[in-house]
Formats: C-alpha cells, sequence, structure tokens
C-alpha cells in the first residue's frame, strides 16, 4: 500500500482532520492534502512524527514490506 493510502486509512481510524494532523505537525493543512493526494511526500522526521502519532512503524507507514 502506498504512503498517501495509508496516512488516509490510519487518518480516518483514529477520526482526526487533516487540520489536526497539519497542527501536530506544524505545518498547513495543505501539505497534508498533498500527501494524500500524492503530490508530495513527507520528510523522515516528519515520518517519524507520524509513525509515533499513529503507533506504527515507518515501514507500515511507507508500506515497506506488504
Amino acid at each position: 500500500m502506498e504512503f498517501k493510502t495509508r496516512l488516509r486509512e490510519l487518518r480516518l481510524e483514529k477520526e482526526v482532520s487533516q487540520t489536526n494532523i497539519a497542527k501536530m505537525l506544524n505545518m498547513s493543512k495543505m501539505a497534508i492534502s498533498h500527501w494524500e493526494s500524492g503530490n508530495s511526500e513527507p520528510s523522515i522526521e516528519q515520518l517519524k512524527l507520524l509513525a509515533r502519532y499513529f503507533d506504527v512503524s515507518i515501514d507500515y507507514l511507507v508500506g515497506f514490506g506488504d
């Protein structure tokens, strides 16, 4: 599974908005939207924060080993 799909899936499961994720990462909602649409990807530091927030591994977030 691609990162964009995994992020959206995790976000919806946790019932948080793109705005909430953006605030947590000190970013704009548009940046999160771009990630979910596949137009851009997060930095390693942002991946670490997302993995910690969703309590998953970075490998899982990026679809490694699916």
